[in-house]
C-alpha cells in the first residue's frame, strides 16, 4: 500500500471532505425562507465554512496541541451544523430527505476527525519502552 504525501492541508481527505460539505450547505441554505437569510440560512454557511477553516488553520499551526485544539473546534462547528440542520427540518424548512446527504457526510467526516484525532494523539504521545 502507497501512502500519500501530505504536503499541505489541501492534500488532506478531511479538509476536503469539509469543503464539499460547504458546497452542498451552500446548496440547502439557498432553499431555506429568505425569512431565514440572518438567521439559519447564515448560521448554517458559517459552521459549514468553519469546519476546514479550523482543520487548515490547525494544519498551519507549529504545535501538535494547537493542531488538535483547531481539529476540536472543528468538530464543534461539524456538531452545531448537525444541529442547525436538524432545526431546518423540524421546522419545516426542509424535508428530512433533502437533509439525509448533509447528514450522513457530516456523520462521516465527524469519524474522519476523530480518527485524525487519534492518530495525533497517538505520535504526540509515544509509549515509552520499560526499563
Amino acid at each position: 500500500m502507497t501512502t500519500r504525501r501530505i504536503t499541505s492541508y489541501r492534500d488532506l481527505k478531511v479538509w476536503e471532505a469539509g469543503m464539499n460539505l460547504v458546497a452542498e450547505c451552500y446548496g440547502v441554505s439557498r432553499e431555506l425562507p429568505r425569512t431565514e437569510l440572518y438567521g439559519l440560512m447564515s448560521q448554517i454557511q458559517r459552521s459549514a465554512v468553519s469546519v476546514p477553516a479550523n482543520i487548515a488553520e490547525g494544519y498551519g499551526r507549529r504545535h501538535i496541541g494547537d493542531y488538535l485544539r483547531h481539529l476540536l473546534i472543528a468538530n464543534g462547528s461539524l456538531k452545531e451544523l448537525e444541529t442547525e440542520v436538524l432545526i431546518a427540518v423540524r421546522l419545516g424548512y426542509l424535508s428530512a430527505s433533502r437533509s439525509k446527504p448533509i447528514l450522513d457526510a457530516a456523520e462521516e467526516l465527524g469519524r474522519m476527525l476523530a480518527a485524525l484525532i487519534r492518530g495525533l494523539k497517538r505520535s504526540s504521545n509515544p509509549v515509552r519502552p520499560k526499563t
